[in-house]
């Protein structure tokens, strides 16, 4: 083969080498002699080199680029390369330039040349191609988290060390999944951790704060810059993500801290800022993503943090390190209006992206709408770079996705609906990195199980406008060439892009949340279906992550009354879901004949297709049982038994959802480990605590413990005998038992809860009615108008463990204090109490309703400090109290909402 003289300016940065040598390789495995030259390059003296030439710089900065297009020599037939893009062009003098936008455009210029090479299996001719990405950044996250808290610490608290993370520290690892980045372009890598800088930095001011050995701090700190450097070559920015305020356990117990402080003190101040300058310092490739929500009252201090604390810190390790160009930081918007810090920081932060959550922590739809897509376009408006976050992924795992047709139409929304320019994208299964939940030895690893999820999101990333048929036909060949034929391929592709609407359909519109505390492929009960407001439903799940359509209840009223439906309907969205489903059986069976190389792979894909179908008829054929229900509680009955034929009729579908759910528990027994990635008691449906309940195999007794009991109310109900939880008569319900506390907060005073006390120390608003249980409790009374215009800090002792009763108004007006979710707030129901135990347990007259949650505190002195807004202290009582949960405004507790059939 002929000689090939590679040609390049003198000095190339790492960035460039790594491409001119991606570039090499391809030449020599085509059989090509490549010779290097960095002397020839000059517009009136490549033409004396011998042979065919090809020089790859940056136009910014090459001389001789810079000559060719000044004379016309080198033009383009699409936008001049910019910043990350390229330009490969055969220019006379046989010559074939790369010319890049930057460093990176020469990376990516490198590549697409080596690739068309081996296509090819020569150097091109002809050539005049142009591209560049659409989205600014284009990359994964990857977690320093575990699936199960670690106490004392808690959420998010995962010291860097060897036996938690060996994978952090396995070089061979992280250089394959660098170059499966580089492959598909991408720029960035976002490392998720709690607090990082106590595995990080050390401190000579707070040694204490150190959280590992000094020998792990060492190989930290090395494998770190590692990777930082490995990463820069092939034009990929790592960036530490962290948590406020969350300060290192040995640090909290010296100053007598929590390890989670939810308002500025001057020593974490003084922690963070050299925590954060020290860092800068140490490793100045490396970017910062701060999440000012949940553990810090972001609405309150956020700009107060991120602009006296964190931006004061980062500059502190630029003046320090002599660095003068700003490192771009990701403002998360997260339990915080972001925009608010935004408008506070610019000014004195220019190089500032913002990030928000796509679609919640699931993956529901293309349209995202509502608030939340105003909450995007906020952002974006600033001009900066706003990035997309695909985030937890609860209603897709634990199985494969790879549906691109569904992906590129999340890209172009990403793009046209949101104006977001960058990707920030979660693994299928987060909080288990590397390795997938596949039931194997040895564990299969997430890149290479999903390289279809990696590869699908960041192709369109790249570019999301691609033409859809020629897309079909990349990926039937792509997918073809994993599997031996194309014809495998064309069937495998109809399978994914069918079962990869089956998950997102069923969760927007049957769902509690779009949030982690669900895991939605372990089913939902009867309850969960026909009584969502029992559960805390996520509005933002139908109003923003959804197109428009009815939920359950709504639907029913609706058909009963005559009124015209409109979107996307029950009964229409489970149709659609069976037939998602059984295209996808019937595709993957189809490419069974076909799948020639890697059977394993497609045997396990096929099981999963399978599973997904029966989870998609478990959920069809409850769906079709809560309405039967929701239409018997809907018909005017004058007794009980009048339209029973309904409740037969749901007792039907019902034992076949079960049947259904069976089979996919012995599916599941076989293919999986768990369900769900984050095993902690943030998980909430379909049952309290995701590691008691992380398998199908432990939910299913749940499920057939609930067809037993629906079906011994139905066979009563059929028979004429009255259920006992309509015959039983009200039983009085008794006061709650008081606890001793001592209150030591001046402006706030103790009162007996009753009808006519006043709930506040100002104003005059009286209380018009409270349930049995609140009767005659000591209650705490403060300032209203102070706590709806900063918070209201409550400081009592408790001699023994007990609960305190908090009051929350049932407005989202912004002067009433709001309840923490956990859509928001991992730490929401770390004391318990996330649910409320007395719904409209509490009347004030011309006040919306209170809900009274039950919050659990150890013996010891506390400062009950919630957060901005009004809310109501309204007793504390023993812990070993029976809080039995109901709706005060219904006696009858549950009876009419149906609840009693299914338990």
């Amino acid at each position: 083969m002929d000689n090939i003289c590679l040609g390049y300016d003198r000095n190339p940065s790492p960035r460039v080498r790594y491409g001119l040598d991606l570039l090499k390789a391809a030449l020599q495995e085509c059989g090509y002699h490549v010779y290097e030259n960095s002397e020839l390059w000059e517009w009136d003296r490549y033409r004396t080199g011998e042979g065919r030439k090809i020089y790859a710089g940056n136009r910014g900065a090459s001389q001789f680029l810079r000559g060719l297009e000044e004379r016309d020599v080198l033009l383009y037939h699409t936008d001049a390369p910019g910043s990350e893009g390229f330009y490969l062009a055969s220019v006379p003098g046989d010559l074939l330039a790369v010319s890049g936008g930057d460093d990176s455009g020469v990376l990516y210029g490198c590549q697409e040349l080596a690739r068309r090479i081996r296509i090819a299996g020569e150097l091109p001719n002809d050539l005049a191609f142009g591209d560049a990405p659409r989205f600014r950044l284009r990359g994964p996250a990857i977690g320093l988290q575990k699936m199960t808290v670690e106490p004392p610490r808690q959420t998010y608290e995962y010291p860097i060390t060897p036996d938690r993370f060996p994978w952090f520290y396995d070089r061979t690892l992280w250089t394959e999944f660098l170059d499966m980045l580089m492959e598909e372009r991408c720029n960035v890598i976002y490392l998720w951790s709690g607090h990082p800088f106590s595995s990080l930095v050390r401190l000579e001011e707070y040694p204490e704060a150190l959280e590992v050995t000094d020998e792990q701090f060492a190989l930290n700190a090395d494998t770190f810059r590692w990777l930082t450097e490995e990463a820069g070559r092939r034009g990929i920015w790592v960036v530490m993500k962290f948590y406020n305020i969350h300060i290192p356990l040995p640090f909290a117990q010296k100053h007598g801290l929590k390890l989670h402080q939810p308002k500025p003190l001057p020593i974490t101040s003084d922690y963070y800022k050299k925590s954060l300058a020290a860092f800068v310092s140490a490793y100045p490739n490396a970017g910062l993503m701060v999440c000012l929500g949940e553990a810090l009252q972001g609405q309150m201090y956020g700009a107060e943090w991120f602009t006296g604390t964190i931006l004061e810190g980062i500059r502190d390790g630029l003046r320090q390190s002599g660095v003068k160009e700003l490192p771009p930081v990701i403002l998360r918007s997260h339990a915080i209006d972001a925009n608010k810090v935004v408008e506070a920081a610019l000014p004195l932060y220019p190089n500032l992206y913002t990030e928000a959550k796509y679609n919640g922590e699931s993956l529901t739809t293309w349209t995202p709408r509502g608030k939340w897509q105003d909450i995007h376009r906020q952002l974006a408006s600033h001009r900066s770079v706003h990035i997309i976050n695909v985030h937890i992924l609860a209603n897709l795992e634990p199985f494969r996705y790879g549906s691109p047709a569904f992906i590129q139409k999340c890209m172009q929304a990403a793009k046209y609906r949101l104006h977001a320019n960058g990707l920030h994208l979660y693994p299928l299964f987060f909080w288990d990195w590397p390795y997938s939940p596949d039931r194997t030895e040895p564990r299969l690893r997430q890149m290479d199980r999903d390289w279809i999820w990696f590869a699908a999101w960041f192709r369109y990333a790249w570019n999301p406008d691609r033409d859809p048929e020629a897309e079909r036909r990349y990926w039937k060949d792509t997918i073809g060439r994993r599997f031996g034929s194309s014809r495998a391929g064309a069937a495998i592709l109809e399978a994914y892009d069918a079962f990869g609407e089956c998950a997102p359909k069923l969760l927007r519109r049957f769902g509690i949340t779009e949030g982690n505390r669900q895991t939605m492929s372990l089913g939902m009960t009867m309850s969960q279906l026909t009584n969502p407001d029992r559960h805390m439903p996520w509005p933002d799940l139908w109003e923003s992550q959804s197109p428009q359509g009815e939920r359950l209840e709504e639907y029913v009223v609706k058909e009963l009354s005559g009124e015209p439906h409109i979107g996307e309907t029950p009964p229409e969205t489970i149709a659609d879901a069976e037939r998602h489903a059984e295209t996808a059986a019937a595709a993957i069976e189809a490419a069974r004949a076909f799948a020639a190389r890697d059977r394993e792979s497609f045997e396990r894909l096929a099981d999963d297709v399978e599973a997904i179908r029966r989870m998609v008829y478990f959920y069809s054929h409850k769906v079709r049982a809560a309405i039967a229900v929701l239409t018997y509680k809907h018909l005017p009955r004058k007794t009980c038994f009048d339209h029973a034929e309904l409740l037969r009729e749901a007792l039907s579908h019902l034992e076949k959802s079960v049947q259904h759910y069976r089979e996919l528990t012995v599916i599941t027994k076989r293919t999986y480990f768990y369900a769900n990635s984050m095993q902690t008691p943030q998980r909430k449906v379909p049952i309290r605590d995701g590691f008691a309940f992380r398998h199908w195999s432990e939910c299913l007794p749940v499920y057939e413990q609930e067809l037993e009991r629906f079906r011994r109310h139905v066979g009563e109900l059929s028979s004429g005998v009255v259920p006992e939880a309509l015959r039983r008569e009200e039983e009085r319900i008794a006061a709650y038992r008081e606890a001793p506390f001592a209150l030591h907060s001046t402006g706030a005073e103790t009162y007996v809860l009753k009808k006519g006390a006043f709930a506040f120390t100002d104003g005059d608003t009286r209380i018009t009615g409270c349930a049995e249980e609140l009767e005659g409790l000591t209650g705490i009374r403060f300032s209203q108008r102070e706590a709806a215009a900063a918070g209201r800090a409550v400081e009592i002792e408790l001699p023994q463990p007990a609960h305190v009763l908090v009051g929350y108004f049932n407005s989202t007006d912004e002067q009433w204090l709001q309840p923490p979710r956990l859509e928001e707030n991992t730490h929401a129901d770390d004391r318990g109490g996330y649910m409320p135990i007395l719904r409209k347990g509490l009347r004030l007259f011309a006040y919306p309703s209170v809900n009274v949650h039950a919050i659990r505190y150890e013996a010891g002195r506390h400062t009950l400090d919630f957060g901005k807004g009004a809310y109501l202290l309204l007793g504390v009582i023993r812990e070993d109290e029976s809080l039995r949960p109901r709706d005060v405004e219904h006696r009858n507790d549950g009876v009419d909402t149906l609840d009693w059939l299914f338990e």
